[in-house]
């Protein structure tokens, strides 16, 4: 019989399992990274924070399903290969428009997208966290660290809890690193965009490459 002190330890130990494994798959220089970089240099940092929140609420979602039914969504991602070349042929879309696109003189807030559809739309739609979350899951579970669908309630609230803090933590750093540089570089904003969309480009290639190779 678990004592309240060490329920609560257990508790906690979900709550920094989830926070730091979520830390880890996000600092990459991915998608959702690279569209909260661009918003806080084009708009501001309350709009990429937008993106921010949205994107921890996918993180979610994917973390959920690849704890739910991992087998499957493994299996299902192998034999319908045609989403990564709709999503791969889109980021390289993006990436062109964005690296040959000229800054405008100024931005007005009013004409910018919707900040949270952008950030839940790149989050869901990210095969390599998906699979960056089957594996830890996978990994959790065999080194006695066991979390999934028969845990009891509070561990997955806190678990979730700490993806979510985990990845909005993250793109809130890019966002702050983002605005230092914005601040003692001139003209940065125009060269970041551009470096943004060459490295899209480029990841929309690989991904491309891996579907027909």
């Amino acid at each position: 019989m678990q004592t309240s002190y060490q329920l609560f330890m257990e508790v906690v130990m979900y709550f920094i399992i989830g926070f730091i494994v979520t830390c880890i798959g996000a600092i990459p220089l991915g998608t959702v990274n690279i569209s909260v970089i661009h918003t806080t240099l084009n708009y501001n940092m309350r709009n990429a924070m937008k993106i921010a929140f949205a994107a921890g609420i996918a993180e979610i979602v994917l973390s959920f399903y690849a704890l739910h039914c991992s087998t499957t969504v493994t299996k299902f991602i192998d034999m319908n290969q045609w989403i990564q070349f709709i999503i791969a042929t889109s980021l390289f879309v993006i990436g062109g428009i964005l690296f040959f696109k000229k800054k405008n003189k100024t931005t007005q807030n009013r004409h910018a997208p919707s900040h949270y559809l952008t950030g839940l739309f790149l989050g869901l739609l990210n095969p390599p966290v998906l699979v960056y979350w089957l594996f830890i899951i996978s990994y959790l579970n065999e080194h006695a660290l066991q979390i999934n669908m028969h845990s009891s309630l509070p561990i997955i609230i806190v678990f979730f809890l700490g993806v979510y803090l985990g990845k909005v933590v993250v793109l809130y750093s890019y966002s702050r690193i983002s605005i230092l540089i914005k601040n003692k570089v001139q003209h940065t904003a125009m060269l970041i965009n551009r470096f943004i969309g060459a490295l899209l480009v480029i990841i929309g290639s690989v991904q491309l490459l891996n579907y027909f190779l």
